[in-house]
């Protein structure tokens, strides 16, 4: 049984993503775009969909990362998550598979770690729909 989470109905580019974004006038949801581009930038096969109620990233159907902003802070996650390379310690969660990073309005943002995390999550994904092949 495979431990991919996986979505037939995300698409290319779904216009409820771009909806959740511009929902009234959340700075949090501002400061989770960001890295949501940088999730549909990773590869031509990315599509996307609202899964329960937060932007998510997909691998063709294979889930990889998400948004979500929260009263106080907003999460960048990953469904494979425990299995990422986190030298910056960046990652939260105890879960099985999943982990987070919390990002909060002002405070600073490594990026560069936060985008190879993203990245990570991308090539990890595409590794797994390879070896179910």
């Amino acid at each position: 049984m495979s431990d991919l989470f996986r979505f037939s109905s995300a698409v290319a580019h779904d216009p409820a993503v771009e909806a959740w974004f511009s929902y009234g006038d959340d700075v949090l949801r501002r400061l989770a775009k960001p890295w949501f581009e940088v999730m549909r930038a990773c590869g031509e096969d990315v599509r996307e969909l609202i899964h329960d109620g937060r932007p998510t990233a997909c691998a063709d159907d294979a889930a990889f990362a998400y948004v979500d902003a929260f009263q106080a802070h907003v999460n960048v996650g990953f469904y494979q998550g425990s299995d990422l390379p986190d030298s910056a310690g960046l990652l939260q969660g105890a879960g099985k598979r999943m982990r987070h990073v919390k990002l909060r309005w002002g405070e600073p943002i490594d990026e560069a770690a936060l985008t190879a995390l993203i990245a990570a999550a991308y090539t990890d994904i595409r590794r797994r729909l390879r070896d179910e092949a």
